[in-house]
């Protein structure tokens, strides 16, 4: 299984908008959260949404509850497109979080993947 992850092919290797297709990096998706939670008005220093470390791990881990509930009854999701905008809710409170929390998230996961690789695991 140490190579499993090495032929895996994204099965939606580009993004299409409008007809255009384009791959989005991680600066650019970082970019559009901020956007989009500035224009919500959510950064304001009065919002009842603080967007602090604190409340945005907390969302966090609810976004990741709702990701299980995909699985709690079945191996598979009944509803694929669902799970993906649950994934999607993860992914950005995840980028929210290392950026506000001033942590440059494509560095961490980098520099994680190396230090995994000379790791060893327990079988089970």
């Amino acid at each position: 299984m140490a190579d499993a992850g090495k032929n895996y092919r994204h099965p939606y290797p580009f993004l299409k908008l409008g007809g255009a297709q384009f791959r989005m990096d991680i600066r650019e998706l970082e970019a559009r959260m901020h956007a989009f939670v500035e224009s919500k008005g959510w950064y304001a220093a009065d919002s009842p949404k603080k967007q602090s470390p604190k409340n945005l791990a907390i969302s966090l881990v609810l976004e990741a509850g709702e990701v299980l509930e995909h699985f709690q009854w079945g191996e598979e999701p009944s509803n694929p497109a669902d799970l993906a905008g649950e994934l999607a809710d993860v992914a950005l409170y995840l980028l929210q979080l290392a950026s506000i929390s001033g942590i440059d998230l494509e560095q961490a996961i980098l520099d994680k993947l190396a230090a995994n690789h000379s790791r060893e695991w327990p079988e089970p």
